[in-house]
């Protein structure tokens, strides 16, 4: 009899269950797509036809001259002692490439750390608007993880191109979220704030991580990112770069591992500081899915990216060409040199920015961010070139003595501001003649972009300092045929 009963309720209680679970999924609401997700979303799902043939050229152009910068930096102080730290702090481990050495390879995450040092070492690397070094945080992560992968798993030259495209995507969209980023930077370093985000973002793409998984290598980035202005112009600010790709690409592996952090972490909470605690005026919107969309606008579509003809902040390149204009000027008045005795003042009009403003910067680092310095420097010899850093050329007397004449004024309408700064300079000589000189946009800017020429020239003079002219040529070859390539060996082998 009790077993008759037992039987007449097992039915009841299953039913009762399945009533109680219908209900639950009835009674719980669809979560809501929050911005955090969205980028996830945008991570996973995004395609390679989505990447126009303007992306896909623009990019292309970033990826070589990011290597060419890279590989010139890889002869720089700085480099060696990031890469002497490493080789001595940490066991060895023979798996991803170093620039500019040919026998030497370190684990995924130290590789993509010098080779971000490396990036930035010169200051060399390309930029944008709103400000960042986009490359250099993303291509050595990339990169590390291409050489950590099997030979029969390497991504396509294509899965390449995408991974690089979303890492530098997702820096701009960032910053594009703050009115406070459109500005020459005074509190932290873009490039340590978007860059790990970037890092995180492309390395997750390449690893084809779920979108839930990419949302959270992003919340883990964020809470590596971050450096004070305070150590532009030192030898620890290439250290910044290196950091946002390693420390990005250690974001994206511990999120493949099931690691997971805040789902809201790039959305406006009240009270609870996320990315925002980065930018005071962050505005946050959802990023379109490009599952809804048969293409997806990529900001590099909108604006081309700024490659720099000498290896200084790119503030520096408005005052070196009014000052080159100058300097023309000068030398056609006198038949010859410029001579500092015929110079009773230099005037520079620029924006104000406190740590470019370096009246006599003692170290290249500091010259390489002194609006002084640059401009005495093509008042002195018509351009500024890597030598116009080197030690010889940052004692010179006659440079020294045109310094001391230099005055500042930052008029009002001179914003600190990449894409609506200029920069005037005006020399009054001892005769009272007045000559002036003035840049709107520099040759290499975004709206004046270096033509295919142009870079190649940039990139072999830099590359070259350490490769072999085949290797050089080789390496161009590879980036202007990577989208189709079936898989991105032949780009790694040229950088070995």
């Amino acid at each position: 009899m009790l077993s008759k009963v037992k039987k007449a309720i097992t039915p009841l209680s299953a039913v009762r269950s399945l009533h109680k679970s219908a209900l639950d999924v009835v009674d719980r609401p669809a979560p809501e797509e929050t911005v955090t997700s969205s980028f996830g979303r945008f991570i996973q799902g995004v395609r390679p036809h989505h990447l126009s043939p303007t992306v896909l050229q623009r990019s292309k152009r970033m990826v070589l001259d990011s290597l060419g910068v890279g590989l010139i930096g890889s002869t720089t102080e700085v480099f060696e002692l990031a890469l002497q730290h490493c080789q001595h702090m940490y066991a060895p481990d023979y798996i991803s490439s170093v620039y500019g050495r040919k026998d030497t390879r370190l684990s995924p995450t130290l590789a993509a750390f010098v080779n971000g040092v490396a990036s930035h070492s010169m200051d060399f690397d390309d930029t944008w608007h709103p400000a960042t070094h986009p490359s250099g945080a993303v291509l050595p992560a990339l990169l590390a993880i291409s050489d950590m992968l099997p030979g029969n798993s390497k991504p396509s030259g294509l899965d390449f191109l995408l991974a690089f495209n979303v890492g530098i995507e997702v820096q701009g969209r960032l910053l594009r979220f703050s009115n406070e980023a459109c500005n020459i930077p005074k509190r932290f370093h873009p490039p340590t704030v978007v860059g790990t985000m970037g890092s995180a973002a492309a390395c997750a793409r390449l690893l084809s991580l779920e979108r839930s998984q990419c949302s959270h290598a992003l919340a883990i980035a964020a809470s590596l990112s971050g450096a004070p202005m305070a150590n532009a112009a030192t030898q620890s600010k290439p250290f910044h770069i290196g950091n946002a790709a390693r420390l990005g690409l250690e974001a994206a592996l511990l999120a493949s591992r099931g690691l997971e952090a805040s789902a809201l972490v790039l959305d406006a909470v009240p009270g609870v500081s996320g990315f925002s605690a980065f930018y005071e005026d962050y505005a946050p919107r959802a990023l379109p899915s490009p599952d809804d969309h048969d293409s997806h606008s990529f900001l590099l579509e909108e604006q081309d990216m700024g490659f720099k003809r000498f290896p200084a902040h790119l503030g520096m390149h408005w005052v070196a060409d009014a000052g080159a204009t100058v300097h023309e000027a000068l030398v056609g008045l006198t038949g010859g040199s410029v001579s500092p005795g015929a110079v009773r003042e230099i005037l520079l009009r620029v924006p104000v920015s406190k740590y470019i403003n370096r009246p006599f910067p003692e170290s290249e680092h500091e010259a390489r961010h002194s609006f002084q310095f640059n401009a005495c420097t093509a008042l002195l010899d018509g351009e500024v070139t890597v030598r116009s850093f080197s030690d010889e050329a940052l004692r010179r007397p006659e440079l020294h003595a045109l310094l001391a004449l230099v005055r500042v004024q930052h008029p009002a309408d001179n914003p600190a501001n990449f894409d609506r700064m200029y920069s005037e300079v005006q020399v009054t000589l001892a005769s009272g003649d007045v000559l002036r000189g003035r840049c709107d946009t520099f040759y290499g800017h975004w709206r004046n972009p270096l033509t295919d020429e142009s870079l190649r020239k940039k990139f072999r003079g830099n590359a070259g300092t350490v490769l072999p002219a085949d290797r050089v040529e080789g390496l161009i070859q590879a980036v202007d045929q990577l989208d189709q390539l079936g898989d991105c060996s032949p780009l790694l082998a040229q950088i070995q």
